[in-house]
């Protein structure tokens, strides 16, 4: 009976062929993990969202916030939904500079607490899910470029301020008691919505009148002023998607969460744009041209030559098994028709064994494991099998 052994092959897959083939990549991914990560936490402390009251970046507020402040109006930041509404009050403006973040939940909650503290609720760019819940009878249209626009309507901060750099999102009201103003192709990009007792909603269209780059232009400055100083606190809420309830699975504190926060919305999509160029690239790389053809050698090579630079490859990639599917393939293909055996069969024990055993004497070396075992342990065993093929052949040749 002979013994099979199992040993590994050039083509399957060790932990060392995969430590080769990925290295690079990783080493790739590696870099840029933490290129990512010094660059969020340099910049951690300069990092504001657009509309930041205290950046002085072209697109934050630090300007009006400046000179809300010095009017006389107290402004304060709020991350959270919860120090949005636990600040809100009847002297108080609650600025939401993106109320399409916020939740279903989050909506709800601050309805309620617009409605209970009888102030003002100033609504930059909503949707319809925000409309909803705090503007309800009032709803997005479709967009418009940012232009300047005349105040068109009775308001009095609208009135005293002129014309104005307003556009965006144009709203569609249902109802005759709100005010609209500055109207693009008929419909009005600010409106007021009064609500219960003195407390109302402004709903603005546009941000670009808060930005530091567009405040001194045209009446900006003095609508932006008048609108947001109508009372004496105003609390400037800058939602976000780390800003989640307080009974949610993943809490502000997920580090995950805070980690993206800090990463620039552009980065992501640089990052989304480079995992579709790769995804493209393999495609392209991995197409087929068409089915294989046979090409000769511009240049004739001495057989010698070819084997000699086979066999490096081999010895060079750990081969062994390779090498020795090619020794025994050529010997089982040499002695087959001194055997009697058609070459077609050659590489069948069932027929080529029972014929080479009536020509080899008795006692001698099993052939099956000589031309059907198992690959070669180590270089040396190589050696040694290429020698007992070699003997093998002879022996045959001559008996």
């Amino acid at each position: 009976m002979s013994r099979t052994t199992t040993s590994p092959t050039s083509t399957s897959i060790s932990p060392r062929l995969l430590w080769t083939r990925a290295r690079v990549p990783v080493l790739i991914a590696v870099l840029l993990l933490i290129g990512g990560v010094l660059f969020a936490t340099a910049h951690t402390a300069d990092h504001h969202m657009r509309l930041d009251p205290r950046s002085a970046d072209p697109e934050g507020s630090r300007a009006v916030a400046e000179l809300l402040r010095s009017s006389g109006v107290t402004v304060d930041v709020a991350g959270t939904l919860a120090d949005a509404t636990a600040a809100a009050g009847a002297d108080t403006t609650l600025l939401v500079t993106a109320p399409d973040l916020l939740t279903e939940e989050q909506l709800s909650e601050l309805r309620e607490t617009t409605t209970r503290s009888a102030g003002r609720t100033v609504l930059l760019g909503p949707g319809d899910p925000a409309l909803s819940a705090l503007a309800p009878g009032i709803v997005a249209g479709t967009s418009a470029p940012v232009t300047t626009l005349r105040p068109g309507c009775d308001l009095p901060a609208a009135r005293r301020a002129g014309d104005a750099d307003l556009g965006g999102t144009r709203y569609r009201t249902g109802t005759a008691t709100a005010d609209s103003c500055y109207l693009s192709k008929g419909l009005p990009t600010l409106v007021r919505v009064p609500g219960p007792g003195a407390g109302d909603t402004l709903l603005i269209g546009s941000t670009d009148l808060f930005t530091n780059e567009h405040l001194a232009r045209h009446g900006n400055a003095s609508l932006a002023l008048q609108l947001l100083g109508s009372h004496p606190h105003l609390v400037w809420y800058l939602p976000s998607l780390t800003d989640l309830p307080d009974d949610s699975e993943a809490g502000a504190d997920d580090p995950m969460a805070a980690f993206l926060a800090l990463i620039p919305s552009g980065w992501q999509w640089a990052t989304l744009q480079l995992a579709l160029a790769a995804l493209l690239a393999a495609l392209w790389r991995g197409r087929r041209l068409g089915p294989l053809v046979t090409e000769w050698l511009p240049v004739a090579v001495r057989a010698a030559e070819a084997t000699e630079g086979r066999a490096r490859l081999y010895r060079k990639a750990d081969a062994r098994d390779r090498a020795a599917t090619v020794l025994r393939t050529a010997t089982r293909t040499r002695i087959a028709p001194l055997l009697g055996v058609p070459t077609a069969d050659a590489h069948s024990p069932d027929l080529l064994l029972p014929a080479l055993s009536t020509r080899l004497p008795a006692g001698a070396a099993d052939s099956r494991d000589l031309l059907f075992g198992p690959a070669p342990a180590d270089d040396a065993a190589l050696i040694r099998l290429a020698d007992q093929l070699d003997a093998l052949e002879r022996e045959v040749r001559t008996s």
